[in-house]
């Protein structure tokens, strides 16, 4: 009777872990008021106008393939938008210079390289788009 009572235990403990991972999976952040200072190859691709939607991914990252079509799709249909996707596989400082913990993570810089907000994990297509509208010129 005692292997019943830790068998769920357990999964009680794996679930509610599991909803709770989930929960914060795609959240957006407002950004921290203390801005790093940008590496170079993110300088380097920020747009020179609107907001740019710097995507860090690494190679064997899945659901980075699912962030790209959703933030390149945006990109495409919102003026002042722009998408571009870092692989960080080869250069971990980029990732380390701007507090990346996870792939894939979403930041939204402005031309001058100001973090707006990040969003860690897939982010959710409508809530990108209404936490950018303020940040748009078009908006």
């Amino acid at each position: 009777m005692t292997g019943v009572w830790v068998l769920l235990g357990v999964l009680v403990l794996g679930g509610v872990a599991g909803a709770l991972l989930r929960a914060r999976n795609g959240r957006i952040r407002a950004a921290k008021s203390t801005a790093p200072t940008l590496p170079g190859r993110v300088s380097d691709a920020l747009a020179a106008e609107g907001v740019t939607l710097v995507q860090i991914s690494t190679t064997f990252c899945a659901p980075c393939r699912h962030t790209r079509a959703i933030l390149s799709a945006l990109a495409e249909k919102t003026d002042g938008l722009t998408h571009v996707d870092l692989d960080v596989t080869e250069t971990p400082e980029v990732a380390q210079a701007l507090s990346v913990l996870r792939t894939p993570t979403t930041l939204a810089l402005t031309a001058d390289g100001r973090e707006v907000f990040r969003v860690g994990g897939v982010p959710r297509g409508q809530d990108l788009l209404d936490a950018l509208k303020p940040h748009l010129a078009n908006a």
